[in-house]
């Protein structure tokens, strides 16, 4: 298989460290609830359907006070990233960052925060995964000995159907989305693929390794695939993608097995993002609440 050029669509987000003791238990699979939208249903109907499905871990983008109002005593894990807006004085303040915990953290004693995230970088990804290597190690160096240091975890953004979608002769479809039938030997670790999540996520681990910090925690901070609005973007595909992603995410990657924890991408479909058609179709229900399509989690 041809290199991947999947560069952009690994991310990075770096974590507060005044976090780091808010850490709870164990959650496999949670999914990201954004709110670009004028049709979404309020955060206490978001809260109820989360505990209807099971799902027991989100991530917010913003600190948005009536969410974690309604998230407050249900025991549902959250990612909640600083804002952009909050950005500029968090990275050049440290007394910014106590403020900022102070305001939009302790209020909250009955929200089960897990990670605060800060910011966002693109991580180079290499095919094969065992080729995987952080392109400016100058700047990830000091950001991954903090991560060392409060023992927090590299948050990273993986998206096969981005991948898939910039190369398709060269990505099958059924090695996207979790099918069977297609596996991809890397030499350099002596290791099976069988699916592309998996790959993207080795070359992280290859690339920690590289870096001389491999006891970093990885987690999944998004993964999802549309159902509609572009190429490969239909229901079918989007079923097939985030139910073999649920389905797999427990058993890690041939690299690191064992639980990966990873959050979905979207909770409901927004009808206010704007960019490409796509942006508007990854959620797995609809503002009304109804499924996109059939999932289980």
């Amino acid at each position: 298989m041809a290199k991947q050029g999947v560069a952009s669509m690994l991310a990075v987000a770096l974590v507060l460290v005044s976090l780091a003791a808010f850490h709870t238990g164990v959650h496999s699979i949670g999914v990201c609830n954004g709110v670009i939208g004028n049709n979404l249903p309020a955060p206490s109907d978001v809260v109820k359907l989360y505990k209807s499905k099971g799902i027991n871990a989100m991530r917010i983008y913003a600190p948005e006070s009536n969410v974690l109002k309604a998230l407050s005593g249900t025991g549902i894990g959250l990612l909640m990233d600083v804002g952009n807006g909050a950005l500029p004085g968090l990275a050049n303040d440290p007394s910014a960052a106590a403020a900022w915990v102070k305001a939009n953290v302790q209020p909250y004693p009955g929200v089960s925060f897990r990670y605060i995230a800060v910011g966002n970088e693109v991580v180079p990804d290499t095919f094969p995964p065992s080729n995987g290597v952080f392109a400016d190690l100058d700047y990830m160096g000091p950001i991954l000995d903090f991560l060392v240091s409060t023992g927090a975890p590299l948050l990273v953004n993986v998206y096969p159907y981005f991948a898939y979608k910039g190369d398709p002769q060269n990505i099958k479809l059924n090695y996207a989305t979790f099918a069977p039938g297609i596996t991809v030997n890397d030499d350099g670790n002596g290791l099976t693929y069988t699916n592309l999540f998996d790959a993207m996520v080795d070359s992280i681990y290859a690339a920690l390794e590289d870096a001389e910090t491999p006891g970093v925690k990885v987690v999944v901070s998004e993964s999802g695939w549309p159902s509609a609005g572009g190429f490969g973007a239909t229901a079918q595909n989007a079923q097939a993608y985030n139910q073999g992603l649920i389905k797999h995410v427990g058993g890690g990657t041939p690299k690191r097995p064992g639980p990966l924890e990873t959050y979905m991408f979207a909770m409901f479909n927004e009808n206010q993002k704007t960019g490409d058609p796509t942006e508007n179709h990854f959620g797995l229900f609809n503002p009304d609440k109804s499924p996109a399509y059939s999932i289980s989690f």
